[in-house]
């Protein structure tokens, strides 16, 4: 590769390239859906690099997923720069702490719990608090949110309080508190540590141990930081140690992507970062190079009828690309036949010639995949969910990496890696042609040959076979997964930072877009941004549908979401929804406190017939307790609903509406 800095430049547009040539001092890029920040930073490191400004191993690139710190890794290899650290927030953390404990603490660094959920419901047996398996996801939430907010247990009440923000599962503020200290004793005792506590205890030593810090600031000395605008408290607080009084930092963001803060995160950091540093290098890159300008108008004009618009810098993408096809807007009868519409859609653009790996079906809550999944293998178009088990994880993925390794000990000298990889894989039972077969065959080629089509480029790019194992090892410490060819299946918030040609965005009603959880005008936007995100990721045909009615209901009571009503440009449902709290009989009321007993009935005659549609036990969908509750206090709003204890957010969103116009036709208590 030429020496020569201007090659670095040249390959950029007139923005990213002045992101390229703004090589010191604070800087913060303000990237819109698909303008090439990445594109932009990485060529920024190496003009850094390529003129000597920077030394490769005094950068730190830090990101969100294990993905996108890959794709900078990849992207830097191919610029000719090595030794630039590019890592998620938590991977550059447990290193360090990792080296550190050892010297500071003394004896290896506790072990870290990969999920909550065990210590959480230790804790809450502690308390003598009821909680069943939802309700402990939510308590693990909520304790995820307070570390990351840095909000500890002692002040939990009053921060929840100001902000408006209600105790998950029924309980209140109080008990949450509680909840937190328990669950720090119940870690303390076993002697194990939490993600979240990987970013506390660094930054801890960091601010606590000069000489630590002093030798941390010595070896990174420019920081980049991507997708900032869903930096949380606590990453801030690890940044700013990380930093210390130095302003070599460099952060990409954008506004309008902001969908996590649920989490904690927040764009406060980013829209704050000029107020921060006065003198600081602002720079907009608008040019959309993914979308077609067709898709890039939707997106636009969806934030732009925003009345909250205010809040947030808005950019104005405009498309590089030609003109392609129209937005299209489907009406569905019901959720069943949206599934099906859509999957036979998908099976025509595929035997048009587009590789399944090109298509994404997008909704909002993973409990809308099973329709998805079923529709798709009805058509026999394979499939892969986002958020499902690990490429990496897989046993005939790891069957083969071990099996490569051992060859790139043993191979003969007159063996070509790529004839090497190939009698390996051929032994895994990978072959040249796909199987007929669907199901667990085609998903294991499938698998086997994406480690096959990874091998192949790496291969191209002048890897012996030691270092193509090498780089496959790399990816699998970091699930820096390949693409396997199949159709893929995720929710908004997995499909963030991706990308496809063909995106099917379902489910797109009222109490879904905006998810009816969404109750205040901060939700609702965000709710927004979700959508935007979603539009974005379509590069050439963007379908937006919705369905007029759950499946097996019979009833046509979804409206178009609200941010699409002034879009919509196809067919929509005009029938008015049945007002809630309306029946045409007089049902006696019984006395406050005690139960509702045909509202008991009801309730329980609906949960068998919706564990026999999902083909689960009755007790799975909700306990018999939380339908006497419910028949008893019978909640006379959707918040009070979600509060009942047993209920909380996840059952909610799976079966809420249905119940809740059941208690709603019997009146409150």
């Amino acid at each position: 590769m030429s020496s020569d800095p201007q090659e670095i430049l040249d390959a950029l547009d007139p923005d990213q390239r002045e992101v390229a040539m703004a090589l010191t001092g604070p800087v913060c890029v303000l990237a819109g859906a698909g303008t090439g920040k990445t594109r932009a930073i990485t060529h920024r490191i190496a003009y850094g690099v390529r003129t000597g400004m920077y030394v490769p191993t005094s950068v730190l690139a830090v990101t969100f997923t294990a993905r996108a710190a890959g794709e900078m890794r990849v992207r830097l290899r191919d610029l000719g720069v090595q030794g630039v650290q590019a890592r998620t927030f938590h991977a550059a953390a447990l290193k360090q702490l990792g080296y550190f404990w050892p010297k500071v603490v003394g004896g290896p660094p506790p072990q870290i719990v990969e999920y909550k959920a065990r210590i959480v419901a230790q804790a809450a047996t502690r308390l003598g608090l009821e909680a069943d398996r939802v309700t402990v996801r939510d308590l693990a939430s909520e304790v995820e949110w307070s570390k990351v907010s840095m909000v500890s247990a002692a002040d939990y009440e009053k921060a929840a309080t100001a902000i408006g923000r209600p105790a998950p599962a029924g309980f209140d503020h109080k008990t949450i508190a509680r909840l937190l200290d328990s669950y720090e004793e119940v870690k303390e005792l076993g002697g194990v540590i939490d993600f979240e506590d990987v970013l506390l205890l660094l930054g801890g030593i960091l601010q606590d141990r000069t000489d630590v810090a002093r030798q941390v600031r010595d070896q990174y000395r420019r920081f980049v930081v991507d997708e900032y605008q869903d930096v949380s408290p606590l990453q801030q607080f690890v940044l700013d140690q990380w930093l210390g009084d130095r302003r070599e930092l460099c952060v990409v963001g954008d506004p309008s992507q902001t969908i996590y803060s649920f989490t904690g995160a927040t764009p406060h950091h980013l829209l704050s970062f000029g107020q921060r540093y006065r003198d600081a290098t602002t720079i907009r890159l608008i040019r959309d190079y993914r979308s077609t300008p067709q898709i890039v108008t939707m997106a636009n004009r969806l934030l732009t009828t925003a009345s909250d618009k205010h809040r947030f810098p808005v950019l104005d993408l405009q498309s590089q690309r030609e003109s392609g096809a129209e937005v299209s807007c489907v009406v569905f009868a019901d959720d069943a036949r949206e599934a099906a519409g859509i999957s036979e859609r998908i099976a025509r653009v595929i035997a048009q010639g587009v590789a399944p790996r090109d298509i994404a079906v997008l909704y909002r809550t993973n409990s809308q995949s099973q329709a998805f999944e079923e529709a798709l293998a009805a058509v026999g178009v394979s499939f892969q969910v986002r958020g499902g088990e690990r490429f990496f994880s897989r046993k005939d993925v790891r069957s083969a990496l071990l099996m490569l390794k051992g060859a790139a000990r043993s191979a003969p000298d007159d063996v070509s890696p790529a004839q090497a990889i190939e009698d390996v894989l051929r032994t895994a039972g990978w072959s040249s042609t796909a199987p007929q077969a669907r199901g667990a065959a085609r998903e294991r080629w499938e698998a086997l040959n994406a480690v096959w089509e990874l091998t192949q480029s790496l291969g191209e790019q002048g890897l012996g076979l030691t270092e193509i194992v090498g780089e496959l090892d790399e990816r699998a410490r970091h699930q820096h997964a390949p693409t396997v060819d199949s159709v893929t299946l995720a929710s908004l918030h997995a499909a963030k930072g991706l990308e496809w040609s063909h995106v099917y965005l379902a489910g797109l009603s009222e109490g879904l877009m905006p998810i009816s959880l969404a109750q205040t005008p901060e939700a609702v936007a965000e709710e927004r941004r979700l959508l935007y995100v979603g539009i974005t990721r379509a590069q050439h045909q963007l379908t937006l549908s919705y369905s007029q009615s759950r499946s097996g209901t019979g009833r046509t009571a979804r409206q178009v979401s609200r941010f699409l009503a002034p879009l919509w440009t196809g067919p929509r449902d005009t029938s008015q929804k049945p007002q809630r709290g309306v029946s045409d009989q007089r049902v006696p009321r019984p006395r406050r406190g005690e139960m509702h007993g045909e509202l008991f009935v009801e309730l329980r005659s609906w949960r068998s017939q919706w564990a026999a549609q999902h083909d689960v036990e009755d007790h799975m969908v909700v306990p018999t307790t939380v339908l006497r509750a419910l028949a008893t206090q019978r909640p006379a709003t959707w918040e009070a609903f979600v509060s009942t204890r047993g209920v909380g957010q996840e059952r909610a969103v799976a079966w809420g509406e249905e119940a809740f116009d059941i208690i709603r036709k019997y009146g409150p208590s």
